[in-house]
């Protein structure tokens, strides 16, 4: 038995802009968010190794900031788009760990809050702040199919900045 270490990312989408008459779902990032998003990327370049399976939230500001940060991550991950990201629990983005790819070693689920923070603090027991474009990156010797709470108390936070 092996005790290589799995990787979860876990990033906040960057910060969006609120258009009049634009539904929650179509908000695009703003400026701001355009700028820090590449920077997650470059720290995930930087940090995370290869990331091997991204599940993404449909929403086009989670789309958009794995766009402008997945441009910095070398040897193109498996990027899916799932609708259960959006306005997910903490329980049921653990369903999505879960289901993972049972070789990746690196995956990253980008998101939303309440339920980054919350699965965060399902995994870890840690209570974190996740603001707009800020990454968890959690580690555990267990499958992900095992992931369930306490599955890991190895965890790094950062906020990059454009």
């Amino acid at each position: 038995m092996t005790n290589a270490r799995r990787k979860l990312i876990l990033v906040r989408h960057a910060k969006s802009a609120h258009p009049d008459g634009v539904e929650d779902f179509e908000r695009p990032l703003a400026e701001r968010g355009r700028r820090d998003a590449p920077a997650v990327g470059r720290w995930l370049r930087d940090n995370a190794y290869a990331i091997e399976a991204v599940r993404c939230s449909p929403a086009l500001r989670t789309r958009q900031t794995w766009e402008l940060a997945g441009a910095h991550i070398p040897a193109g991950p498996q990027v899916s788009f799932d609708e259960r990201i959006y306005d997910a629990t903490a329980h049921q983005l653990l369903s999505i760990v879960r289901e993972m790819p049972v070789n990746a070693m690196t995956t990253a689920i980008i998101g939303h809050n309440p339920g980054l923070e919350d699965l965060v603090h399902l995994l870890t027991g840690e209570s974190v702040e996740l603001k707009t474009s800020a990454v968890a990156l959690l580690s555990s010797e267990r499958a992900w199919a095992d992931a369930d709470e306490s599955w890991t108390c190895a965890s790094t936070f950062a906020k990059p900045r454009g």
